[in-house]
């Protein structure tokens, strides 16, 4: 039988600056939150103290990676939340005009941190382009969230199909599509059956399962949706002729912000 995750737990898979992890501790979750930055790492443990010595914060100060090894961190320095331990994401950030501080950091096994602390209830990744060692590493475990988020790649068609391939092989078969620039603030509730009004942080991934907007899509609808991103990234994404060219001039820097930052949601039925 699989385990579908402990009700009260939440992990944060890079958990940068704590926007996440502050709203899920707001609603009443216990978290446990992975961030690989040094930097951020003290950020994070100066700004949730309280909840650290209360047991409901737990930070991992680790990479998610294939091993339990040292791997190679680039820590961007002008957007920290570009930090990867993907060469090919930091070679692209390095295109688009920021550099990086290569570090060595602990990486962890996402499978021992299942063993560790249980399986939660949700699970939100967002590691520049290492979210699928997260996912990968629930093949074979006794768990299976209610609910995953992954930031999908907008570059790679065949990756994204892959993507949503290992998801509904491992039980996931409702969706939902959600634009990160749209945020704002509203009214939740808290586990104890209580309001919980929040305004989210510049940066958060927002909401989780049933208090994100829109019906849950099928597989292939949420396909559909993602094609017009695809054509919209491909002309006149951040990593266009287009936007190299003209990108400096801030009314059309606006507009060729049209192609945000998109999740992929998945719940298990």
């Amino acid at each position: 039988m699989t385990h579908q995750g402990a009700r009260d737990l939440i992990f944060d898979v890079g958990a940068h600056k704590g926007e996440d992890s502050a709203f899920y501790l707001a609603l009443g979750f216990r978290v446990v939150a992975i961030e690989a930055n040094p930097a951020l790492v003290a950020h994070l443990r100066s700004r949730f103290a309280k909840e650290i010595e209360a047991g409901r914060f737990t930070l991992l100060d680790m990479a998610i990676a294939d091993g339990d090894r040292q791997v190679r961190f680039f820590a961007n320095r002008t957007l920290s939340i570009w930090g990867t331990t993907n060469p090919a994401w930091a070679r692209r950030n390095r295109r688009l005009g920021t550099l990086s501080d290569e570090i060595t950091v602990p990486g962890i096994h996402f499978g021992e941190v299942i063993r560790r602390f249980g399986c939660p209830h949700y699970l939100k990744i967002d590691i520049e382009g290492a979210d699928m060692l997260c996912i990968r590493a629930l093949d074979g475990m006794n768990c299976r969230p209610k609910y995953i988020s992954i930031e999908s790649t907008k570059t790679s068609w065949l990756g994204l199909l892959k993507e949503f391939a290992a998801l509904e092989s491992l039980g996931y078969t409702r969706f939902k599509v959600v634009d990160q620039r749209r945020h704002g603030s509203g009214i939740f509730i808290g586990r104890n059956g209580e309001p919980v009004s929040y305004t989210f942080e510049k940066g958060a991934s927002g909401p989780f399962g049933e208090d994100l907007q829109g019906r849950w899509l099928t597989k292939q609808e949420a396909l559909r949706r993602y094609l017009p991103i695809f054509v919209l990234y491909r002309t006149i994404g951040d990593n266009t002729i287009l936007s190299k060219i003209l990108g400096h001039i801030p009314v059309l820097k606006r507009a060729l912000s049209a192609v945000g930052w998109f999740d992929t949601h998945a719940m298990r039925t």
